[in-house]
């Protein structure tokens, strides 16, 4: 039922003021020269010591008159910010410190006085008072000229639905000229004619407005209309909006069904095996209960045969057999009925959530899509670097992921001497590749170009230099995380819905694996240093006939790849915690990357990080409480498929081929 007496005041003044004031813009402005505090007074007492009965009449009076700055005093009034002067009686807005209030004038804005708080009276009024002041609020800011005050109005009505809302919703609608509030009124009426109207017709056309709607409060409705109880007949009642019939031992257990029965007194309760074991041994008389000695007792049959002994001799209550049960369930219907009893209103509102449903499920699909994507491009930038060497040199890296945790710190470093994250990132960027490239190159000058022919030594000297790195990362950070924070400009998401949204972060990582994938692909195809790689790739031996160094190409490759894994440590150190073992989390994934990609391939491992990005989404969209069976299933996956494509998703032709 609509509670529309209690603001009939307000919608008639509300309706006064846009038809008398406003004819042309329909928006209702302050016009009245009365002073504020001129009208308070005239509802003195009741401002004073309001309560639910009284506000009304203090909100029609100040609707009424539109003083300059009402908006400002309910407001005020409703967050107790408001205090009485006892003397005069006047009314000033009150900021309390210390015991201490300082007042301010409700007409003009200037500080007056300050005094103790216990020389004035503070206006503390009620939850309901409040919820009424809210209620006019709303009402009075749907008229405001102000389009960020309707829109806000209108997101306080949604927040704290309300019937008392209808009448001014319908008025300032007949009235709004901005089609994208006048929508956004349509919607909010829809959401309360379906839930507060009586009228059939009305709320089955506000249920068809909602079909579609994905957002939050729109399902909230309609799940609320579909809300059902369980109950039980000897027949189907005739006033109930039924939802479905449960039939005991099919869509109903048989003992669940019982159960109903016997904790409505109808039947005797059925005994589980607790109450016939504690039943038992409460008569236990010379060794045996009801002829069966105690240590026979330990099987289903002797209970049960025992607890008939007693039964045939009257001591027990009967025991409830299977045939009771299913012959005391007979004698019923059991149904779910719907809380909402038109049954008009249950059909709209399951036709409207059904095709909701279906739109929920392809936002669904694409928020999907776009975490997968977004986590292929973080498995992109950890794995490219690693691609590279791996695919001209073929040493297999185990100090990458030392790479990208050097990359993250060189990024926190910058942060600690340059407040400004946005300096700070451009800083970081270029300083992180060269710091990760001289390590690269010192690594690769030192160690593995002597390791080339080996290996299982090259894998076991690089695992052994990243547990150097880590070690040394801890000495000089510490073990705790290090924070390395991302820009303004980069907090925060982009929303589509309540459904799809995707962290700006995460949308300028997308971006930055995108660039890279362009530079890469033109150093390897337009610059003189991508030829030789390619050259070396390929057929190293041709390519040193040629007049090529491979072993400058490779110094070079691998710096190359290393100060790519650094500043993907930049990129992932703002998304994820900075550590001395945060490159570990990495690198399985990067292997992964690289061989399912295909070894050498910039396309293959932007392939593979697609792959695998995809794959680990999925399989937790399956399961998504247990992330590490997600990756568990993923190595499986990927060790399947590698035995049918073992060069990977893109095979690299020439020296890759022949190996």
């Amino acid at each position: 039922m609509l509670r529309l007496p209690r603001l009939a005041c307000l919608c008639a003044c509300l309706i006064s003021l846009t038809v008398v004031l406003h004819p042309v813009a329909g928006r209702a402005q302050s016009t009245s020269d009365t002073p504020l505090q001129d009208v308070l007074q005239s509802v003195q007492a009741q401002v004073a010591s309001p309560s639910r009965g009284t506000v009304p009449d203090v909100l029609s009076a100040l609707l009424e008159r539109d003083a300059p700055g009402t908006v400002e005093f309910l407001r005020a009034w409703q967050d107790r910010g408001v205090i009485e002067r006892p003397e005069d009686g006047l009314f000033f807005f009150a900021n309390e410190t210390g015991g201490m209030a300082e007042l301010t004038d409700i007409d003009s804005g200037e500080i007056v006085a300050q005094v103790s708080t216990r020389d004035v009276n503070q206006i503390r009024p009620n939850a309901g008072v409040r919820r009424e002041i809210n209620a006019a609020l709303v009402q009075f800011e749907l008229m405001n000229p102000d389009p960020a005050r309707r829109i806000a109005a209108l997101e306080s009505a949604t927040r704290s639905p309300d019937p008392e809302q209808i009448p001014a919703l319908e008025l300032a609608l007949a009235s709004e000229t901005d089609a994208r509030i006048a929508a956004r009124m349509e919607r909010l009426l829809d959401l309360l004619n379906a839930r507060f109207t009586t009228d059939t017709a009305t709320r089955v056309d506000a249920i068809d407005g909602l079909r579609g709607d994905i957002s939050t409060e729109a399902r909230r409705v309609l799940n609320q209309l579909l809300q059902t109880r369980s109950d039980f007949a000897q027949t189907l009642p005739e006033d109930a909006n039924i939802a479905r019939i449960r039939i005991p031992g099919e869509d109903m257990d048989l003992h669940a069904a019982y159960a109903v029965l016997s904790d409505a007194d109808l039947f005797p309760p059925r005994p589980g095996r607790n109450a016939i074991r504690d039943v038992l041994r409460a008569n236990v008389v010379n060794g045996s209960v009801g002829g069966v000695p105690v240590h026979q007792l330990n099987t289903d049959d002797n209970r049960v045969a025992a607890y008939r002994a007693l039964q045939d001799a009257g001591t027990v209550p009967p025991l409830v057999t299977q045939a009771d049960m299913e012959a005391a369930v007979a004698q019923y219907v059991f149904f779910d009925a719907y809380l909402e009893p038109d049954a008009a209103v249950t059909d709209a509102a399951r036709d409207a959530l059904d095709s909701t449903r279906t739109r929920i499920g392809a936002f669904q699909a694409l928020s999907l899509s776009l975490d997968a994507l977004s986590l292929a491009s973080i498995f992109f930038l950890a794995a490219i670097g690693l691609a590279i060497t791996f695919g001209v040199m073929r040493v297999i890296n185990m100090a990458h992921g030392e790479f990208i945790m050097m990359g993250a710190y060189t990024g926190y470093v910058v942060q600690t001497m340059i407040p400004d994250y946005t300096v700070s990132l451009v800083v970081a960027l270029p300083l992180a590749f060269g710091v990760t490239f001289a390590a690269g190159v010192a690594m690769e000058r030192l160690v593995i170009r002597h390791l080339y022919t080996r290996p299982l030594e090259t894998l076991l000297a690089t695992f052994g230099i990243s547990i150097a790195l880590q070690q040394l990362a801890k000495n000089i950070f510490g073990t705790q995380a290090r924070p390395l924070t991302a820009p303004d400009w980069l907090a925060g998401s982009l929303a589509l819905n309540d459904l799809v949204s995707i962290s700006t972060l995460r949308v300028g990582i997308f971006f930055m694996a995108l660039m890279f994938l362009v530079l890469l692909l033109f150093i390897l195809n337009r610059t003189r240093l991508g030829l030789e790689v390619r050259a070396v790739t390929q057929n190293p031996g041709m390519a040193a006939s040629m007049g090529i160094n491979p072993d400058r190409i490779n110094m070079l490759t691998f710096g190359l790849g290393s100060g790519i894994a650094g500043v993907a440590g930049v990129a992932i150190g703002m998304y994820a915690q900075v550590t001395s073992e945060m490159g570990a989390n990495y690198i399985v994934q990067s292997f992964m990357t690289v061989v399912v990609g295909g070894v050498g391939s910039v396309f293959g491992t932007l392939a593979g990080a697609g792959l695998i990005g995809a794959l680990q989404k999925g399989i937790e969209w399956f399961n998504p409480t247990n992330t590490l069976a997600a990756q568990t299933y993923m190595v499986l996956f990927i060790i399947l498929f590698i035995q049918f494509r073992p060069k990977g998703i893109v095979a690299l032709k020439g020296r890759a081929a022949g190996d």
